[in-house]
């Protein structure tokens, strides 16, 4: 068992270690929704997609992990809400209803899940965050797809094409990215 670990409770996520207190969770929220709104800045057009490469993915299961299942869906919840109501913070800086809010619902769900999931210690170690992230993703593109072929009128087949393949690549450096992080972030505080 790694230091971190001993020093830390076992039903605790990064952010409980902050002081307790509802400012703090409003802090965290709001955080969690910006955070995620600037990560969709970074967006890279996909030839023969309307869905293009971003960071949200990234940071909606880095606030799952981080702030836990309830805090994380309390999060993206506002991201989503703010975003169809005009915030221009989904993926280029759009807003409203688009072909690829399907991906966004499933981060709601994925955030609750790796959240859920770091608080049962998954996100402590390189090999059980790996799991993590990639449920986590594996819960986006199962909602995501099925969005995209609904919403853009595809096939099955041409919605994983055009929403699922062309991602896999990126989507597992972001959660080789993920793996790094959170982890490193817990064996930081248990050398304080």
């Amino acid at each position: 068992m790694s230091t971190a670990a001993a020093t830390a409770r076992p039903r605790e996520v990064l952010a409980d270690l902050l002081p307790a207190s509802r400012l703090k969770d409003v802090a965290l929220v709001l955080g969690g929704a910006a955070l995620t709104g600037l990560a969709a800045q970074i967006a890279v057009p996909v030839p023969g997609s309307p869905v293009p490469v971003t960071g949200q993915t990234f940071a909606a299961l880095l606030v799952g992990t981080a702030l836990g299942a309830s805090r994380g869906l309390t999060s993206l919840v506002l991201y989503a809400l703010a975003g169809l109501a005009g915030v221009p913070w989904f993926a280029g800086g759009t807003s409203g209803a688009s072909v690829s809010f399907g991906y966004i619902l499933g981060m709601l769900l994925a955030s609750t899940v790796v959240g859920a999931l770091a608080r049962r210690g998954a996100d402590r170690s390189v090999p059980r965050m790996a799991g993590t992230m990639l449920l986590g993703e594996a819960i986006i593109y199962a909602v995501g797809v099925p969005y995209l072929a609904y919403a853009a009128d595809l096939s099955a087949s041409a919605a994983i094409a055009a929403g699922l393949t062309p991602f896999l690549i990126g989507d597992a450096l972001k959660a080789a990215l993920a793996m790094g992080v959170t982890p490193t972030a817990w064996k930081l505080i248990g050398k304080r």
